[in-house]
């Protein structure tokens, strides 16, 4: 008889993170029955290479025959390039919170700016411009389930160095978020951060990663 399909769950926390900032929902979603696994970088003096290679070999080691990904923020660009360059792993669904798969405003402001010889941008957000914050993440081919979760509360630290499009979720904006051939998109008044800690959030990952799809009937999102 066939055995069981067990099914893991890998976190990718954003800029400046380390993973702690992902405990509730990690939470969450272990509570729903997967196994969940943090996975930490170093987002600013690591490169994109050396990054998805720590990835990879972190992924290889799970003993799961499905593998779902839960990125936060500039974690969807990071699984972006995961997933181009690799092609030895296992199946599994995408759910990227607030990514700007469209590239960063605020990573935008701050790349134009030089003061001497140095690049405002570079000394502020270092390797994690060249990992899609500009808008050139490696195009998505659509071969995996992802799902879009953006936030619209507009509460949150972008807004102190530039005016965001509305809406946005106070980091990134709406607009920044669309991702072309992405499986389902949905939005949902939270911050950035509120992107994390959000009950709802978590219902509607948990959702994805079961479905492949949001659950657009609940009246309270």
């Amino acid at each position: 008889m066939e055995g069981k399909k067990s099914e893991a769950v890998v976190f990718i926390h954003g800029l400046f993170m380390n993973g702690w900032d992902m405990g509730i929902l990690r939470q969450r979603i272990a509570e729903a029955g997967y196994t969940t696994h943090q996975f930490s970088y170093s987002s600013t003096s690591s490169s994109v290479d050396e990054i998805i290679s720590q990835l990879h070999d972190f992924v290889k080691g799970i003993n799961a025959n499905v593998v779902h990904y839960v990125c936060h923020s500039l974690g969807g660009l990071i699984v972006r390039h995961f997933l181009a360059a690799y092609d030895d792993l296992p199946p599994g669904r995408v759910v990227t919170l607030g990514t700007p798969h469209n590239g960063s405003g605020a990573a935008k402001f701050f790349n134009q700016y030089q003061v001497g010889h140095f690049n405002i941008g570079s000394m502020l957000l270092g390797e994690s411009l060249n990992a899609g914050l500009l808008g050139d993440a490696p195009e998505w081919r659509g071969d995996r389930d992802i799902g879009v979760i953006a936030g619209t509360s507009g509460l949150g630290l972008g807004k102190l160095f530039q005016e965001l499009e509305e809406p946005n979720d106070g980091t990134v904006s709406v607009a920044e978020t669309r991702l072309e051939n992405c499986t389902d998109y949905l939005e949902l008044p939270v911050s950035h951060t509120g992107l994390l800690i959000s009950k709802k959030v978590a219902d509607q990952t948990i959702n994805f990663l079961k479905y492949g799809k949001f659950d657009k009937n609940d009246r309270n999102h």
